[in-house]
Formats: structure tokens, sequence, C-alpha cells
């Protein structure tokens, strides 16, 4: 089964589930959960072990309502909509929380050549920029960043997720990249 699901579509996959292969469910958890917590970790910049259990109340809840999906959609959309819905109801919860600012490594995880001092000051200097920017800008448009910029998702998934109009995702979107120059701005000046 294991070496087959990795040929195999998620909706492919989630239809075993659904015929009540839990085994197969693995492979949907295998699938997404690193995407699940990079996402949920440059949302919400909690720790790594908050996050993580953010991300485990993700598939819980894919787990129980696994029957409702349409195997005919995108899961992939569905799962970053349950994700969506958890994310902003951790944020509600938890107004009064402090912002702890994401780890850079997971915004530029490649190594950085130690070979030039010039390049690694760079570096932690766009870290520190990035950081301080993304964590002031407005949810809405922080999940359009990340949704499009580091997940690599395009409009028209971007809109189901959030289950707003395509068209308000570029504006959402030309907000955001306009919000973070402001802020990037007022840091250089």
């Amino acid at each position: 089964m294991q070496a087959t699901s990795g040929k195999m579509t998620d909706e492919e996959i989630v239809k075993q589930v659904q015929n009540g292969d839990d085994d197969a469910f693995a492979t949907l958890i295998d699938r997404y959960e690193h995407k699940l917590i990079r996402y949920a970790h440059r949302f919400l910049f909690y720790d790594r072990d908050s996050v993580e259990d953010v991300v485990q109340e993700v598939f819980i809840k894919v787990y129980v309502n696994i029957e409702s999906f349409d195997a005919t959609r995108k899961f992939s959309s569905w799962i970053y909509r349950i994700a969506h819905n958890e994310l902003i109801d951790t944020v509600k919860k938890n107004r009064e929380r402090p912002l702890s600012f994401f780890d850079p490594d997971i915004l530029f995880p490649h190594p950085i050549a130690r070979e030039f001092a010039d390049r690694e000051i760079l570096e932690a200097e766009t870290k520190q920029i990035l950081e301080q920017s993304l964590a002031k800008i407005d949810h809405k448009y922080r999940e359009v960043l990340i949704l499009y910029y580091f997940d690599n998702m395009d409009y028209n998934d971007i809109a189901d997720i959030l289950h707003i109009p395509v068209s308000t995702v570029g504006v959402r979107l030309r907000r955001a990249r306009a919000a973070m120059r402001k802020l990037i701005n007022k840091l250089d000046q």
C-alpha cells in the first residue's frame, strides 16, 4: 500500500480513507504535515511546539470530517481551508499572547555560504527586516503573502482556501506588498 500511495493523488488516497483504510491517512499526514507546520509557523509566529499542537488539531479535524470531502475537488485546498480556519481561531483565542518572531531559518532554509562576511551581515539584516515587517501586517494580508510566496499557490487556490473571490486575492496581495514596502521603508529611515 505505501509503495503505491506515493503515486496516487491526494484525492485517491482520501477515497481509501473514506472506504475505511486508516493507514492511508498516514500518507496524507506525511504529505501535508511539513507544509502545514511551515504555514502555521509563518502565520502565527508561535514556537515550534505550539505550532505543532495547532497542526495536530488540523489533522484531527481533517480526519473527523474526511467523509464530507468531495473527492472531485482538490484536497490541498480543502485541508488548507481547515488549517486557515484553525489558525484564525487560534489568533482569536490568543489575542493577548505576544508574538514571538518566526525562526529566520524557516524563511531562508538554504545554508548560507560562510565565505563572505558581508553576505552574512546582509542576510541577517534582511531576516530582521522581514521578521519585523511580516509580524506587523494584518493577518488577512499576511496569509495571502504566505500562501502565494512561501507555499507557491496560485490565485485560484488561495481564493478557494480563503473563500474569497480571485479578484480579492489580487487586491489583498497588492495591499500586502504595499504594506511590506511601507514598513521596510520605515525601517530604512
